[in-house]
């Protein structure tokens, strides 16, 4: 009854499910991995760090990732040009931040945010950044995205505004090489207000962590979903066998039926010498009517 499985329909049909059941149960172990980096990362990120913790060298703590995102770095050396990002809210109030150009003894440049202040960006709210060389301590942070910040870019802004405080937006202002990172100063003077560290790209409990847990069902259930498919077209299988055997089927539904040895019964009685192309044999010729006159 089960020789149809070696048909070739039916090899077919094995191989696709020997080979996507595995490939699916991977992406899906794939997906559930990103969602377990991402949770992993957000635990890590709020974690308080320790209060006694020392800053450490900027240089030191670069390229930022997930490890040093958030970490206190020193530089010293001299403020330069000073920009203002507009559209920066902080504890759901609207404002803009105040970053200073720095440049380190190094010789390369750090944009350093020196703080947030409430209202439209203004020039002239923005204190002045302090003259001569300084050192500087800040929480460090990557550079950011457009793309993934949801901030617009520099075009259209007025002067001496940056919309995205990133090396790729201030090559063309700074003459000096760049560092891809930022300071944000947590003890601000003049009045002007910590901006605090923020997670780094792609890391967090946010939409894409769920939508890494989504698709780690979806795979899960394309799996399943094979899986039924296959024993649906098994069980049809079976059961048109079962009951072209057991003579329910028409007898052309059972010709056709997957491994059937019946064949069409014959539409002659038995014992009929009857065959396509045969002439039909006469009836005998009837009686004469009348009998023959007598002599």
């Amino acid at each position: 009854m089960h020789r149809f499985l070696l048909t070739p329909r039916w090899w077919g049909i094995n191989v696709f499910v020997a080979l996507s059941i595995p490939f699916c149960l991977f992406m899906g172990t794939w997906q559930l991995g990103r969602f377990e980096d991402r949770v992993g990362s957000h635990r890590e990120a709020s974690a308080e760090r320790p209060a006694e913790q020392a800053a450490a060298p900027l240089d030191s703590l670069l390229p930022v990732d997930t490890t040093t995102s958030g970490r206190l770095a020193s530089a010293a050396g001299e403020y330069g040009r000073q920009l203002l990002v507009p559209e920066r809210d902080l504890d759901g109030k609207s404002g803009f931040y105040v970053l200073t150009l720095l440049r380190t003894d190094s010789g390369k440049t750090i944009p350093v945010v020196r703080g947030w202040l409430p209202g439209t960006a203004d020039a002239a709210k923005a204190p002045a950044p302090p003259t001569g060389r300084v050192e500087v301590t800040g929480a460090l942070q990557a550079s950011e995205n457009a793309g993934t910040k949801g901030v617009h870019a520099e075009g259209g802004l007025p002067a001496g505004q940056l919309g995205v405080i990133g090396s790729a937006t201030l090559v063309n202002l700074v003459q000096d090489p760049l560092y891809d990172a930022w300071l944000t100063v947590q003890t601000p003077a003049d009045g002007m207000v910590p901006v605090p560290a923020q997670a780094p790209s792609n890391t967090g409990l946010d939409l894409k962590a769920f939508q890494n847990l989504g698709y780690t069902g979806e795979w899960f259930v394309f799996v399943a979903f094979v899986l039924f498919m296959w024993f649906r077209l098994y069980r049809r299988e079976v059961e048109t066998l079962r009951d072209a055997e057991a003579g329910l089927l028409p007898a052309a539904e059972a010709a056709d039926a997957p491994g059937s040895t019946h064949a069409p019964a014959s539409t002659h009685a038995p014992g009929s010498t009857d065959a396509p192309g045969s002439a039909k044999p006469e009836a005998p010729a009837a009686a004469s009517a009348t009998a023959p006159a007598a002599e």
